[in-house]
């Protein structure tokens, strides 16, 4: 009876042995799947970006076909608008969360702005381009860098919401109750107490926001368009790497596709660090 028993006990063993290491093979090689190809696309990004990265690259403007020029107006005009979409679009984000984190969780309008943050989440940055497109460009028929930085920032304000809510959530409730119970207002245990305990994991959100808007076309394609020239005025059509690097990409011309493949290798180092700095960011605080 139990040599019987055991034997059962064996097979069944080696059955759920042989399930496992199929289920770890093929993990294993999905993953290697994955890696091959991000590696791939990686050397091809590196190899071919270094070949159009030069210092003309940087200090030049963006040229006319088969001509000497570089991306400086195009990373001037994406760092201008990234930086004040995330100016624009962090306060609001930051200040929603901790609504819904610390004031209002549990109501109907709590749960209403939860959904339709959650629908922007995921929602096209091309829908998002279009409507900024539809309110501002064609009513003052024109488009400028004001039209690109408002379309990033209604990208960067959802990510932010969620982010902050969620890292004030973590947050002990010991730690506000201790603060109360000494007679601190509720605005003073926010600011001193919980917001500081969630800083890191705020500034990571806000940080992968940024890492997300830095890369985006399809709403500046709709609202900022392009500028062949240097240009500091947001009142007017504005140069951008991401556009500079779909148009030039799908040109004919050997100069525009050197540049196009050094714009992709500044945007990969950028998002890459902004990626690093958020993780270690988020180790130093566990």
């Amino acid at each position: 009876m139990n040599t019987a028993l055991n034997q059962a006990r064996a097979a069944k063993f080696a059955q759920r042995n042989r399930i496992n290491n199929l289920a770890t093979f093929l993990a294993l090689s999905a993953m290697a799947f994955g890696l091959f190809w991000l590696f791939w696309i990686l050397f091809e990004t590196v190899r071919l970006g270094f070949e159009g990265l030069t210092f003309a690259t940087l200090t030049q403007m963006t040229p006319p076909p088969n001509e000497e020029g570089g991306l400086a107006n195009a990373i001037y005009g994406s760092f201008l608008m990234v930086g004040l979409a995330a100016c624009v679009g962090t306060p609001i984000g930051v200040m929603a969360g901790i609504y819904l984190a610390e004031f209002d969780s549990k109501s109907w309008f709590a749960s209403l702005t939860r959904f339709v943050n959650d629908i922007l989440l995921s929602a096209p940055s091309i829908v998002i381009g279009l409507f900024v497109y539809a309110v501002v460009v064609s009513r003052f028929k024109s488009f400028s860098g004001y039209a690109g930085v408002l379309a990033l920032s209604l990208i960067v304000i959802p990510v932010v919401i969620r982010t902050t809510e969620n890292m004030l959530q973590l947050v002990p409730a010991g730690l506000r109750e201790a603060a109360y119970a000494l007679g601190a207002p509720k605005w003073k245990v926010i600011l001193s107490i919980t917001l500081k305990a969630a800083r890191a994991g705020v500034i990571t959100g806000v940080l992968l926001a940024v890492a997300r808007i830095a890369g985006e076309t399809a709403p500046l394609l709709f609202t900022a368009l392009s500028n062949q020239f240097w240009t500091s005025s947001l009142g007017e059509p504005m140069a951008s790497l991401p556009v500079t690097i779909f148009k030039f990409a799908m040109s004919p011309y050997e100069n525009w596709q050197k540049l196009a493949w050094a714009g992709v290798l500044l945007i990969t180092v950028a998002v890459l660090a902004l990626n690093i700095l958020a993780r270690v960011m988020t180790r130093s605080k566990a």
